[in-house]
């Protein structure tokens, strides 16, 4: 328990009247830390810290890469930025050896510096030195940790960038007839048939790599750490990086198994609005991110560029791409969905070479001073409409139907509405695709006057649906006729339940097989639906487990 003593040795508090360190002591928490453990996260909410005894670290990941920043030794305090400008935490404090800190809540630290102007003086000051380091930090010039040199128009270069952006690797990237490559690239430069290359932060240099050998070089994790977990999820989106951070954080051997990048399809969201708790919105990307350092944090294992090559339900035996075996007491199949293909002939000639599947955010940058083409009706096409209406010099909406307000929620309508490089096409539909190395133009057919236009195109992005991509799950496994995985009641109704009890309500045809998310049967596909799936079958794993182990 603290004391008036303890408070008092800590110069901020030196010169305060008793009845302020009294008060100090019945509303303050005594935090004991063994080292490693954090008195705060980066994100954490705004409070007043002192150090009483121990020695803490400051940390802050900056480009994926965590850096200490400094340390807070006995007597000094931390928290004096966010409460300065009532803002979350922009770094970590963690325990470097047994460390004991007392927490000011922030709503008793601005009533005990309205009773101390002194206090409030010191902390002005101190928060003002802070701050300047942290400008400081802000100016220092940022060093990409991947150098990669392609074509612009090389789909294997497309996907390694992408892939680099969406796990959240700085890269830059040149064209190997860029003015710059001769002053950025250290050594010769790298020959046509050798690109894609890559030159990593210390040095190593690959050639026309695979992702996941990149993923390794970089740190990232590709093999599982164990050989038998309590829960293994496959599907590293919004529903099954739920799972892992309710796993985890339930205590549960968990693991996720993803095969290119964390976040699914809303990880290439360029704006998600209407995500609880957040009134500005949240990116896809920033959204998967912190559920990523959230999972990790709490212990789960995230594997990237894996794929399950086959599934063993009666042994529990998950087999990896590559060889690897992993044993799962319980699984969860969080695969999500894949987007339609259209059926245009050349058309598949041009994917990556000007034509994507969804929003390709690393794409953006490429399409300055372009006319771009969007395909689809749905929120996911007006969301990245208005995201490259930011970049393209025109943004055009091909829709098939009458209206945009059939498929697209009213708010996306009027921002696109407000947009004034932006149109929409109603009754219209892509018939033809042309280029020598790249996409160059496109045919608009109009349904309503049965005309056809040839435009020219920067870059066709293609938005018209998505399906589940089950096929390689066990027959077992009960899908509907378009591939969703049947649960709960939809599993006994299709009469593909045979257990002496009832499923749980995620629960497939095979008793400890669950299913979350949009590859799940369900009216209901949203971010927020398979975030709260996701959780919710961590409940139904535990009853599992429980009742399997009884």
């Amino acid at each position: 328990m603290l004391t008036p003593d303890e408070i008092r040795a800590v110069p901020l508090f030196s010169t305060l009247p008793e009845a302020e360190l009294e008060r100090l002591v019945q509303t303050s928490a005594d935090l004991h830390l063994n080292p490693g453990e954090y008195a705060v996260h980066e994100g954490g909410e705004r409070a007043l810290y002192a150090v009483l005894s121990g020695k803490m670290e400051v940390v802050k990941l900056l480009d994926g890469i965590e850096r200490t920043l400094g340390w807070r030794l006995p007597g000094t305090i931390f928290g004096e930025v966010p409460l300065a400008l009532s803002s979350p935490f922009p770094g970590a404090y963690r325990a470097a050896l047994p460390s004991r800190v007392m927490r000011v809540d922030a709503q008793h630290y601005y009533a005990l510096a309205a009773a101390s102007s002194d206090v409030a003086t010191r902390m002005g000051a101190l928060a003002r030195e802070r701050i300047g380091g942290l400008q400081g930090l802000s100016a220092e010039p940022p060093k990409a940790r991947v150098a990669l040199v392609g074509a612009r128009w090389d789909p294997a270069c497309a996907n390694l960038r992408q892939f680099l952006a969406r796990n959240q690797i700085s890269c830059e990237w040149m064209t190997p007839d860029a003015p710059e490559l001769k002053t950025r690239w250290s050594g010769p430069c790298p020959e046509e048939q050798d690109c894609p290359a890559l030159r990593l932060a210390d040095g190593t240099l690959l050639s026309r790599p695979a992702t996941r050998d990149v993923a390794e070089r970089v740190g990232l994790q590709t093999q599982p750490r164990l050989t038998e977990y309590d829960t293994l999820i496959i599907g590293g989106g919004p529903a099954g990086l739920a799972a892992a951070v309710y796993g985890a954080s339930e205590g549960l051997r968990t693991i996720v198994v993803e095969r290119e990048a964390p976040g699914g399809q809303a990880g290439t969201s360029s704006r998600i609005e209407n995500y609880l708790g957040f009134p500005g919105g949240i990116s896809g990307d920033e959204l998967a991110s912190r559920a990523l350092q959230q999972a990790r944090r709490l212990g789960a294992e995230i594997l990237v560029t894996r794929a399950v090559a086959r599934v063993d339900t009666a042994a529990r035996e998950v087999h990896l791409d590559g060889g690897d075996m992993v044993r799962a007491h319980t699984l969860i199949l969080a695969t999500g969905v894949t987007w339609r293909r259209l059926a245009i002939e050349g058309f598949d000639r041009f994917i990556g070479k000007g034509i994507y599947y969804g929003a390709a955010r690393s794409e953006a940058s490429g399409t300055h001073g372009l006319d771009v083409y969007l395909i689809g009706g749905g929120n996911s096409s007006g969301q990245a409409a208005l995201y490259f209406a930011n970049h393209a010099r025109a943004v055009t909406l091909i829709v098939r139907g009458e209206s945009l307000e059939n498929k697209m929620s009213r708010y996306l309508v009027e921002q696109l509405t407000g947009k004034e490089n932006v149109r929409v096409e109603l009754n219209s539909e892509v018939v033809g695709v042309y280029g020598d190395t790249h996409l160059d133009a496109i045919d608009v057919f109009n349904t309503a006057n049965e005309s056809v236009s040839r435009r020219e195109c920067g870059g066709l992005f293609v938005f018209i649906g998505a399906d589940a991509e089950t096929g390689w799950l066990p027959p077992e496994i009960a899908c509907d006729k378009r591939g969703y995985v049947l649960t709960g009641d939809d599993a006994v109704k299709a009469g593909r339940w045979s257990h002496r009890r009832d499923p749980y309500l995620l629960e497939s045809s095979v008793p400890g097989v669950f299913a979350c998310g949009d590859v799940r049967l369900s009216p209901v596909k949203r971010v927020a639906s398979a975030v709260g799936e996701g959780s919710m079958a961590i409940a139904f794993v535990h009853r599992y487990l429980q009742e399997d182990r009884a």
